[in-house]
């Protein structure tokens, strides 16, 4: 599964075997019955396109609901929406469609692409999406979600502020914070001494050297923005300032840094569960992870620690979209308050090993201190050095269009990769 950070992205997709070594009970509770909204329908002018610039149609936002219309489709990573399906302990669809009479239809995919794909084709009408952030920015800038009415989502406000500032664009906003977390650099603590303190152990050539082939990375494009952050720091001629906003220049060094490091690679990881099994293994001693590895793998008694790196820490979180082609605006709104209570945020995040949106599932106790602790829940000052990730494109801010968009950084990343010519 590719991530943002997640994230880009969040699954569970644990193996039999990273399932004993996290030890998770899945904890449930009965959901909190859902009121259904009335009133008026969601009108959608659907976006016209004019070359490859932006949209030139509009998508305005619902003033008020009418009852649900009996369906909802949503498109989603595998993990952050279940109906039993996947183990029959976990549903939080059911009690929603017995609640609202929104039958739900779950279309998982596997890539960021997918996703972009799936909501873009004029001939699917998905309601929603469950995006990341290299998700989100594309569909916003193509016309390809619907402005959205938080008005209309009860619980919107009690989501963490720095989530919902990140899908708003003037006065109009694009998506409700589902779940997030932070990109930390963790190390076992027998192997990697002294303790490192920042990127450069991972990306300086000569500290790198010295863990040859047993450092892992996350498998995503969005990975370039920590080594743009150590770039910022060792490399200052480059006048980096927004790890996700590069210039050709900046992207070109990003990717030459992680060309330089692939030797010391062992793994580069889109599943959760492969960074868990490379230190729990000990083929890794070091790497790029989620606060969900260090909570895990401490848990399980393995000699690991993580830190926030000097240089800075970068983040993602998975939002919910609407799309512009909406069928059924009024069970998406439904869905949409559904997924923000503190029962159901509860269960995605104890199932996927996410931060939920809620800080209010800790407050009110529905998870276990520990769980918000380490994923820092409800950390406000955490959250404000949080750098999180955003769709790259060529808008630079202050009216500049020399930065990267996505596709540039996707070329580069295959590059440093090696799966091109490049």
């Amino acid at each position: 599964m590719e991530q943002s950070g997640p994230v880009g992205r969040a699954t569970r997709a644990l193996t039999g075997a990273t399932r004993s070594l996290r030890g998770l009970g899945v904890r449930h509770r009965a959901a909190a019955a859902l009121a259904v909204l009335t009133v008026l329908a969601l009108i959608v002018v659907a976006a016209g396109r004019d070359g490859d610039g932006p949209p030139v149609g509009t998508v305005r936002a619902a003033q008020s609901l009418g009852p649900g219309e009996g369906a909802l489709s949503l498109v989603t990573w595998p993990g952050l929406v279940e109906n039993g399906s996947t183990d029959p302990r976990v549903n939080w669809v059911t009690p929603f469609e017995e609640r609202t009479n929104c039958k739900v239809t779950i279309r998982p995919v596997s890539t960021a692409e997918e996703m972009v794909e799936l909501m873009s084709d004029p001939d699917r009408r998905y309601d929603g999406v469950s995006a990341p952030p290299e998700v989100a920015g594309r569909l916003i800038e193509t016309g390809q979600a619907a402005p959205v009415n938080p008005d209309l989502v009860e619980g919107y406000k009690q989501l963490e502020s720095r989530l919902r500032s990140l899908l708003k664009q003037d006065d109009t906003v694009y998506g409700v914070p589902y779940v997030w977390g932070s990109n930390l650099l963790m190390y076992d603590q027998r192997s990697v001494r002294p303790a490192p303190t920042g990127w450069s152990a991972l990306f300086d050539p000569d500290e790198a050297a010295r863990y040859r082939g047993k450092l892992i990375m996350r498998d995503t494009p969005l990975a370039l923005a920590e080594a743009a952050l150590y770039l910022r720091s060792e490399k200052k001629s480059l006048d980096i300032t927004d790890p996700y906003a590069l210039t050709p220049e900046q992207l070109d060094a990003a990717a030459d840094v992680v060309r330089d490091q692939r030797a010391n690679v062992t793994t580069l990881w889109s599943q959760p569960a492969e960074a868990v099994s490379a230190f729990a293994g000990g083929e890794a001693v070091m790497g790029q992870v989620w606060s969900y590895h260090l909570d895990v793998l401490t848990r399980a008694d393995r000699p690991v620690a993580g830190i926030v790196p000097e240089e800075g820490v970068t983040g993602w979180a998975n939002s919910w979209l609407m799309g512009s082609r909406v069928q059924h605006p009024n069970c998406m709104y439904q869905w949409m308050k559904w997924a923000s209570s503190p029962d159901v945020q509860q269960q995605v995040a104890e199932w996927a090993g996410v931060a939920p949106a809620n800080p209010e599932t800790c407050e009110s106790d529905l998870l276990k201190a520990s769980f918000c602790a380490a994923h820092r829940v409800g950390d406000g000052s955490y959250l404000k050095k949080v750098i999180f990730a955003r769709s790259p494109s060529k808008d630079c801010g202050e009216g500049r269009r020399e930065c990267t968009d996505y596709a540039e950084w996707t070329r580069a990343w295959q590059e440093a990769r090696g799966l091109t010519g490049g």
